[in-house]
C-alpha cells in the first residue's frame, strides 16, 4: 500500500535533561485496509516490539502488520485471526516473545513468527469473549488470557495449549503486569491480582464508570476513564488516578481538563507519564510533582485520536487515529524503538541474470562462467606443475644401536639392507600410529592363529601398554597414555560393537565420542555421579513433561541408560541433539561448529553454566512450587548495587548455580615464602566478589561506576565450580601439591560467606558453635594437553564411592576418558600439572549426601502418556488402540513385541587413503522415523498400541524407503498423514515400558535399541535373532526367511512395515514356546538351518519349482484336514515336531525370559528384517 507522508509538524517534548527528546512527527502513515477496493482501516491495537525495531498494528479483521524503522516500511503482514461468519476477528491485544508475537482476540489467540509463520492458533469454547491478556512473570514461560467472561485462561506460550482455567469474579477489558497483574473490571474497578495464585490481593475502586486506559510500571499504576454525567451520558474524566502498588493506596490524581483518554508510563523515567485526550492534547507530568506540567498539542486532523503507545526505548511513540493513520514521532537525530534491539531477519534479495539465447549464432565462451575467479588448474602450464621433495628416509634401528662418535658427528657398520645408491620411495611408506590398535574380534585373531603360530595378543597386553608406553614425538613425556586423546578408527565391520570390553573393565559406563559437541560428556560423567544431581534430574524425568528442549529430561534419560548399561559403552545421542537444537547454545558459541578457535576449556565452562540455568527454567515450568532444584545446586544471593557518588543502593534478588574462581594476585613477598591464600579463602572471595561496573543510577539519572557486593543468604547442596584457570598466576595456585582440599566447610551468617579446610574445619565441627555445612569432592574436569601431535581434550575423574548405594571403600576414584574408564589413585586424580593437566569443573557435595541414590522416582512414574492421544498434526493413530489403563495398565513382566524403523540423517564420512584402503572417520548417523509397539498377550494380542511417526527437523538424506517403509512426506507436519509425535514424546512412551518392567520381543533388538539411543536389559528382552540360531553356525536368520518357513508366510515383499515386522516377532516367539514345551528346540532350529542352506537362507522368490509349491500345498491341506489343534493363521508345525511329539502341540502359556543363546561371539552381522 502506498504511504502518505505529510509535513512534519513542530512538536516539542524534552524530559529531565534530554533523556527523551520527541521533537518531530518522522512519519504518517495509513493502516493497510482488508482488500485493495476497500478504505482504509482503523487500527484496533498498536504495539511496538520489545526486541526489533518494529511497530506493529492490528485491525478489526484479524490481520496483523508490521512497520520496520522510521520510515516505517512494511515488513510482514499476516491473517491471525478470522473475522467471519460471526465478525469477532478483531485484535485486541500484542504480546511479545522469543519466539514471535501473541495475538488475542474475542475467541482465539495464536502465536506468530515475526516472519509471519504461525507457531500455533488456539481457539477453544473456553474462549468466548477475550479483550486482554498478560504474562505472569519475568520468564515468560505461560501467560494469562481474560476477557468480559467467567473464567481466565492460563496458556503454555511454548505449546498453545491451556494449562489451566481460572474462575474469576470479575470480567475484565485490559490488563497490564508490573509486580501484579492489575486487570480493570467493566465496573470502572482495578483488581490486583497474585501472578501465581491468581488470588485478588486488592481491589482498587476508581471514581470511573468504567476504564478507559491505564498503564503499570515501576510500583505505580496510572489509569483514566468514563464518568457519568447528571444526565446519565458519559463523559472522559478531567482526572487521572495514580495509585503505589507497593502500599495499595491512592496517590493524588493529576488533573487534565481536556479530558483523560490515554496514559503511558515512561519505560526510563520511573514517575514520568503522558496523558492524552481524545483531539490530541498531550501533558507531560511528574506523578510526583504534579504541579509540573508541560502541555502540547499532536496535529490530529481528522477524527480522533484512538491509541497512544511509548517505544520501550523511550526514544518514539506513535498515536492512531480513528481515520486510519499512524503517527510515528521522536528525534530525527536519533530513534530507536527497542531498548536492546535484535537483528531483523529480511527476505533474500533476488538475483536477476542476464537473458542469453543459446543457439547455433552464440558461441558458447560468451556465457561465462560464474562460479570461479581464480584460473582452474586444468589451466596451469606444466611449468607450473612440479612434484615436492620426499621426506627423509627413517634411520635403520640397527645403525642407531651401532652409532659411534667420531671426528665429524658418528659412525656405525653398514647393515648391508639395500643396495648401494638405491632410492626409497618414503613418500610411500605408512607412517605408523602412535595411538592405541584398535581391537580384533576373537574370530579375526583364530584366523590369524592358524597362520601364525606367535601368541596371541591378549587384553592385559594392551592395559600393560596402557600404563608402559612411552608418547612418541611428544614433547610432554610425562602424561601417562591413558590420559591422551582416544579414538576409534571404524570399519565397515566393527562399528563400535565391543568397545567397553576392550577399554572399559569397571561397572561404570564410558560415552562415546564420534557425535558433534560431545566434548560435553565429561561434564555429564561427573554431574551423573554427584548423587543430589542425579536425583534432581530423575525425579523430574519421572513427571510429566514433554518440553522438546528439556536438558534436565534428557539428562534423567541419560542418567538412567548409563546406570542400566552397567559398564556397556554408551551415546548421549538424544542429549547432544537437544543441546544442539536450542538456538541459545549456538548464539553462545556453545557448539563446535560454531567455535573452531574457542579452547574447550571456556566452551566447557559456559555450557556448564547454561546447562544449570536451562534446566532451572525446565524445572519450574513443570514444579513452580518446589524449591529441590534450587536448594541442590543454587546460591541465593541478593546483588546490592551502590552508586558511588550519592550512594544510593539498590539491592536485586541473585541466584547462581555456578562460581567462577577468582585468585588474587600473588605479590613477590608471598611467592618467596611460599604462602599463597587457600583455597577456602579464594572461594570466599569468589562467591561473595565484589567489582565496580558502570551502570544507570536513578537517583542521579546519569550513568556512573557502581560498587556491586553479594549479601549471600544460602548456599545449595551442591557446588559447582569454574576452575577459571587462564593466566599463568592462577596455574601457580594449583602447581602447589595438596593445594585443593577434598573437604571444605562453609558458614553463612548475617549475608557473609566464611570458609574452612583442614584443621580450622575439624575445630569448626568439634565445637559446634556455628552451623557449618560441610562438602567432599565429588570430582574434577580436567584439561589436557597431550602434547605437539595431539589436540586438548577433556576427562573426568570422579570418587565413585560417593554415588555406590551402600556404604564401602572411602575413595574409589575413576579416570573417565570418553569411552575409556579406569581406576586410579586419589594421588593422581588431585595431581595437577601446568604443563599438562588443569582442572576445569569442580564439584562438591554436603558429606551427608553420601550413597544418597534415591530411586523412589520409579514408584513415581506418571504412565498417562499411554493412554493418551499424543498428535503434532491433530491426526490419530492409524491401525492403533490405546491401552485401557483400567485393565491393560503396564506391570513388571508385561510383553509387547516392538519394531522401529529409521532414516539416514547423515551419510559416512570415509577417507581414502594412498593405497586405496578405506576409512570410515564418522558412520552413517540415523533418526528414528516410526515406533510400533503391540499388545504380547491378552484378549488383544497383536493389536498396536504404540504406532507413532517421529518429526524430524534436520535434513533427511536418504528415507530409506525399501527397509524402512517411510515415504517422502511421511515425516512432514504439513503433508503427512500419520500421526506425528516429536522425538522426546515416542522415547518417552518406550522409557515408561522399560522402567515398568516391559518385557521386550523383536528381531534384531541390540541395534535398533542402541540408535533409538535407550539400553534395555537383557532380562528384558526376547531377541528372535537369538532364539533361533547356533553358535557354531556364525549367520543369524532374517525375519523374512524365518516367517515364510515357520509360519508359512512371506512378508516384507515391497518394504518394511513395523507392524507387521513386530507382529511376525511375537508370533515367531509363540512358536519358539510350543518348541520348548515340546523339547525339540534344538532339533527344529537344525532343521531350519538345514532349510536354510538349501534356500541361500533367503524364502524363495517367483522361481520357485511347481513340484516344490505342490508338496508344500499339500502339507496344508493334509494337516488341516487331519485337524491338528493350534494351526491356525499360518502357524503349521513342520514335519520334524510332528514326528517327535504325537499330532499336535499345545500352546506354551508365556513364561519369563529365558534365552536360549547367551552373549553374541564371532562375526558380527546386523540381521535383515
Amino acid at each position: 500500500m502506498p504511504s502518505f507522508i505529510h509535513p512534519a509538524p513542530t512538536f516539542d517534548i524534552c524530559l529531565s535533561n534530554g533523556i527523551t527528546d520527541l521533537r518531530v512527527q518522522l512519519h504518517r502513515i495509513t493502516v493497510p485496509p482488508p482488500d485493495i477496493a476497500s478504505e482504509p482501516t482503523p487500527a484496533t491495537t498498536v504495539a511496538f516490539d520489545t526486541q526489533q525495531e518494529l511497530l506493529w498494528v492490528g485491525n478489526e479483521y484479524g490481520r496483523i502488520t508490521s512497520f520496520y524503522g522510521s520510515e516505517l516500511r512494511r515488513y510482514t503482514s499476516f491473517w491471525a485471526h478470522p473475522s467471519q461468519p460471526r465478525g469477532d476477528g478483531e485484535v485486541k491485544q500484542l504480546l511479545f516473545h522469543d519466539r514471535g508475537v501473541v495475538s488475542v482476540a474475542a475467541t482465539s489467540v495464536h502465536l506468530s513468527s515475526r516472519r509471519g509463520l504461525t507457531q500455533w492458533h488456539n481457539a477453544t469454547k473456553a474462549m468466548r469473549d477475550l479483550s486482554c491478556m498478560s504474562y505472569m512473570g519475568k520468564g515468560n514461560a505461560f501467560f494469562v488470557v481474560a476477557g468480559c467472561q467467567n473464567v481466565m485462561l492460563k496458556i503454555d506460550i511454548e505449546r498453545g495449549r491451556i494449562v489451566e482455567e481460572i474462575p474469576t469474579e470479575h470480567e475484565y477489558t485490559m490488563m497490564k503486569y508490573s509486580h501484579y497483574i492489575c486487570a480493570a473490571t467493566i465496573t470502572g474497578s482495578v483488581d490486583i491480582l497474585d501472578p501465581d495464585t491468581f488470588r485478588i490481593i486488592k481491589t482498587l475502586e476508581t471514581p470511573n464508570s468504567r476504564i478507559c486506559d491505564m498503564d503499570a510500571r515501576n510500583n505505580y499504576l496510572v489509569t483514566c476513564g468514563w464518568v457519568t454525567r447528571q444526565q446519565g451520558t458519559p463523559m472522559l474524566a478531567s482526572l487521572a488516578n495514580v495509585y503505589d502498588l507497593r502500599s495499595m493506596v491512592q496517590l493524588p490524581p493529576i488533573p487534565f481538563a481536556a479530558g483523560a483518554a490515554h496514559v503511558q508510563m515512561h519505560p526510563r523515567m520511573s514517575t514520568t507519564c503522558i496523558i492524552a485526550s481524545h483531539h490530541g492534547q498531550l501533558q507531560v507530568v511528574d506523578l510526583m510533582n504534579s504541579n509540573t506540567v508541560n502541555l502540547r498539542q499532536a496535529n490530529i486532523s481528522n477524527g480522533f485520536m484512538s491509541g497512544l503507545v511509548l517505544a520501550p526505548s523511550g526514544e518514539a511513540f506513535a498515536l492512531s487515529d480513528t481515520s486510519g493513520f499512524i503517527h510515528l514521532w521522536g528525534s530525527p537525530t536519533k530513534v530507536a524503538f527497542a531498548e536492546i534491539s535484535n537483528p531483523i531477519e529480511f527476505a533474500d534479495p533476488q538475483e536477476t541474470y542476464p537473458v542469453i539465447a543459446v543457439d547455433d549464432d552464440v558461441p558458447l565462451s560468451t556465457i561465462g562462467m560464474p562460479y570461479y575467479r581464480e584460473q582452474l588448474l586444468s589451466a596451469w602450464t606444466s611449468t607450473q606443475l612440479y612434484e615436492v621433495g620426499n621426506p627423509p628416509a627413517k634411520i635403520d634401528p640397527l645403525i642407531l644401536s651401532d652409532l659411534r662418535p667420531s671426528d665429524i658427528g658418528s659412525c656405525a657398520r653398514n647393515p648391508k639392507k639395500v643396495r648401494r645408491n638405491q632410492a626409497i620411495k618414503t613418500r610411500l611408506v605408512e607412517v605408523e600410529d602412535p595411538s592405541l590398535a584398535a581391537p580384533k574380534f576373537l574370530s579375526e585373531k583364530a584366523r590369524e592363529s592358524e597362520n601364525n603360530q606367535s601368541p596371541e595378543r591378549r587384553i592385559s597386553d594392551i592395559q600393560e601398554a596402557m600404563i608402559n608406553a612411552a608418547l612418541n614425538g611428544s614433547t610432554k613425556a610425562d602424561v601417562p597414555i591413558m590420559y591422551r586423546n582416544v579414538e576409534i578408527k571404524y570399519t565397515e565391520i566393527i562399528g563400535l560393537i565391543g568397545l567397553a570390553r576392550y577399554y572399559n573393565k569397571t561397572q561404570f559406563s564410558g560415552l562415546e565420542t564420534h557425535i558433534a559437541n560431545s566434548y560435553s560428556n565429561s561434564l555429564l560423567q561427573l554431574l551423573k555421579f554427584t548423587p543430589l544431581v542425579r536425583n534432581v534430574a530423575l525425579h523430574h524425568t519421572a513427571t510429566t513433561c514433554l518440553y522438546d528442549t528439556c536438558l534436565l529430561c534428557e539428562m534423567g534419560f541419560l542418567f538412567d541408560m548409563m546406570e542400566k548399561a552397567e559398564g556397556q559403552s554408551c551415546q548421549a545421542t538424544n542429549f547432544l541433539k537437544t543441546f544442539s537444537s536450542i538456538p541459545e547454545a549456538s548464539n553462545m558459541g556453545l557448539l563446535e561448529e560454531n567455535s573452531h578457535h574457542t579452547p574447550l576449556t571456556a566452551m566447557l565452562q559456559a555450557a556448564c553454566r547454561f546447562l544449570l540455568e536451562h534446566s532451572a527454567l525446565n524445572y519450574r515450568k513443570v514444579s513452580p512450587n518446589t524449591p529441590e532444584f534450587n536448594q541442590t545446586l543454587a546460591i541465593e544471593a541478593p546483588l546490592s548495587m551502590r552508586c558511588v557518588q550519592c550512594h544510593n543502593e539498590t539491592i536485586r534478588e541473585g541466584r547462581t548455580y555456578i562460581n567462577d574462581l577468582v585468585y588474587p594476585p600473588i605479590n613477590a613477598v608471598t611467592r618467596t615464602r611460599n604462602q599463597i591464600p587457600t583455597f577456602s579463602q579464594v572461594l570466599k572471595i569468589s562467591i561473595e566478589r565484589a567489582t565496580q561496573t558502570r551502570g544507570w543510577c536513578d537517583k542521579c539519572r546519569r550513568y556512573q561506576q557502581l560498587a556491586t557486593r553479594k549479601s549471600v543468604r544460602s548456599v545449595p547442596d551442591v557446588l559447582m565450580i569454574n576452575a577459571a584457570v587462564s593466566t599463568a598466576e592462577s596455574k601457580q595456585y594449583w602447581a602447589k601439591p595438596g593445594w585443593m582440599p577434598s573437604e571444605i566447610g562453609v558458614i553463612i551468617e548475617n549475608g557473609k560467606c566464611f570458609c574452612f579446610e583442614g584443621e580450622d574445619l575439624r575445630l569448626h565441627v568439634e565445637r559446634g558453635m556455628h552451623n557449618v555445612k560441610v562438602y567432599e569432592l565429588v570430582g574434577i574436569v580436567a584439561d589436557i594437553n597431550s602434547g605437539e601431535h595431539q589436540k586438548s581434550h577433556l576427562v573426568s575423574l570422579i570418587n565413585t564411592s560417593i554415588s555406590d548405594r551402600c556404604s564401602g571403600l572411602r575413595d574409589n576414584w575413576h579416570l573417565f576418558n570418553d569411552f575409556l574408564v579406569r581406576k586410579v589413585s586419589k594421588t593422581d586424580a588431585l595431581h595437577f600439572a601446568p604443563s599438562w593437566k588443569m582442572p576445569a569443573i569442580l564439584a562438591f557435595q554436603v558429606v551427608n549426601g553420601r550413597h544418597a541414590v534415591d530411586d523412589s522416582w520409579k514408584d513415581a512414574l506418571d504412565p498417562t502418556l499411554l493412554y493418551i492421544e499424543y498428535s503434532i498434526n491433530n491426526r490419530p493413530p492409524q491401525d492403533c488402540q490405546l491401552l485401557n489403563p483400567a485393565t491393560e495398565a503396564p506391570v513388571a513382566g508385561s510383553y509387547v513385541a516392538i519394531d522401529t524403523e529409521f532414516v539416514a540423517l547423515q551419510q559416512e564420512e570415509i577417507e581414502i587413503k594412498a593405497d586405496g584402503d578405506r576409512e570410515i572417520v564418522r558412520p552413517t548417523r540415523l533418526g528414528l522415523a516410526r515406533v510400533s509397539v503391540l499388545r504380547g498377550s491378552g484378549v488383544d494380542e497383536g493389536l498396536p498400541f504404540i504406532n507413532d511417526y517421529i518429526t524430524i527437523t534436520e535434513p533427511i538424506v536418504d528415507y530409506l524407503t525399501k527397509w524402512s517403509g517411510v515415504h517422502e512426506g511421511d515425516l512432514n507436519t504439513l503433508r503427512s498423514s500419520h500421526n506425528l509425535v516429536p522425538l522426546k514424546v515416542a522415547y518417552k512412551k518406550l522409557w515408561l515400558l522399560l522402567n515398568l518392567g516391559c518385557i521386550f520381543i523383536g528381531h534384531g533388538l541390540p541395534k535398533d535399541f542402541r540408535t533409538i539411543n535407550i539400553h534395555v536389559p537383557k532380562a528384558q528382552v526376547l531377541d528372535t535373532v537369538d532364539l533361533f540360531y547356533i553358535r557354531a553356525r556364525q549367520r543369524k536368520l532374517s525375519l523374512r526367511f524365518l516367517a515364510w518357513y515357520l509360519l508359512k508366510e512371506d512378508i516384507q515383499q515391497e518394504t518394511h512395515d513395523s507392524i507387521e515386522d513386530a507382529r511376525t516377532a511375537l508370533r515367531l516367539w509363540r512358536k519358539f514356546e510350543e518348541f520348548r514345551d515340546a523339547g525339540v528346540v534344538d532339533a527344529m532350529v537344525e532343521e531350519v538351518y538345514r532349510e536354510g542352506k538349501k534356500w541361500g537362507y533367503k524364502p524363495p522368490g517367483e522361481a520357485i519349482g511347481t513340484a516344490m509349491i505342490g508338496r508344500r500345498e499339500k502339507t496344508r491341506s493334509t494337516e488341516a484336514s487331519l485337524g491338528v489343534p493350534g494351526f491356525d493363521g499360518g502357524r503349521e508345525t513342520p514335519e520334524i515336531l510332528r514326528g517327535g511329539s504325537g499330532p499336535g502341540t499345545p500352546v506354551g502359556k508365556p513364561r519369563g525370559v529365558e534365552q536360549r543363546v547367551g552373549a553374541v561371539t564371532g562375526e558380527w552381522e546386523s540381521p535383515a528384517k
